[in-house]
């Protein structure tokens, strides 16, 4: 069974008092920030730019740990650096990483969120369901399930990660996907959106459209 694992994903909004501080103090607040998000060694950490592509979100972290206990006590250090000082949390995600209930075998297509090596464009929402949804049979979902499946298998560019969040934060899932291809995504959305399961979506915004560069890279476009 896939191992339990606590995912975060946090926005961050930058004060434009940051801005106007001089570059030297801004290059090193920028350092205690990136030597802070490195040294927890037991978070899985990537970095995102968010710069431009969502009014209230400049930085969205992504990160990964045993219980959300450790991922509190690092967001804590990471607020006292140098920049964590100018940043605002504008929106939290959290969620366990558990084994599907459509899948058999999941390949990376489907649940990538221990690969490795991450890929260019990041796009990650709030998903939630119909009370109808789950009032319906196993079997009637099942047979919708393998609908959305299989669109999914024809975008092999498109990889998904998923993350359940019923009982511990508002949505039910939290809905990620990677890709290389912008393109190749929206064309992915616009196939599913065509699907019976449709019918049975509550709620799937806001949508956080990311870009993942190096960390140093990342940093220095909040300023």
């Amino acid at each position: 069974m896939t191992e339990r694992r606590f995912v975060q994903y946090l926005t961050f909004q930058v004060d434009r008092a940051w801005r106007q501080l001089d570059a030297n103090a801004r290059k090193q607040g920028r350092a205690e920030f990136a030597r802070e998000l490195e040294r927890a060694n037991e978070i899985v950490s990537y970095a995102y730019s968010t710069l431009g592509l969502k009014r209230d979100a400049d930085l969205l972290l992504w990160r990964i740990a045993a219980t959300p206990d450790e991922l509190q006590e690092s967001l804590s250090r990471l607020l006292q650096t140098g920049l964590g000082r100018y940043l605002d949390v504008t929106h939290t995600l959290n969620g366990l990483v558990r084994r599907s209930n459509y899948v058999r075998r999941q390949t990376t297509q489907e649940q990538a969120i221990f690969e490795l090596e991450r890929q260019r464009y990041f796009i990650v929402y709030p998903f939630t369901k119909t009370i109808e949804w789950y009032l319906m049979s196993k079997e009637a979902r099942q047979g919708m399930m393998n609908e959305h499946i299989r669109v999914g298998h024809e975008f092999p560019s498109v990889r998904q990660l998923l993350v359940y969040s019923t009982g511990i934060d508002d949505q039910e899932f939290i809905v990620a996907y990677e890709t290389d291809d912008l393109d190749a995504f929206q064309e992915l959305v616009i196939a599913l959106r065509s699907t019976e399961a449709r019918r049975y979506t509550l709620r799937d915004t806001p949508i956080f459209t990311c870009v993942y560069r190096p960390l140093a890279e990342t940093l220095a476009l909040v300023g």
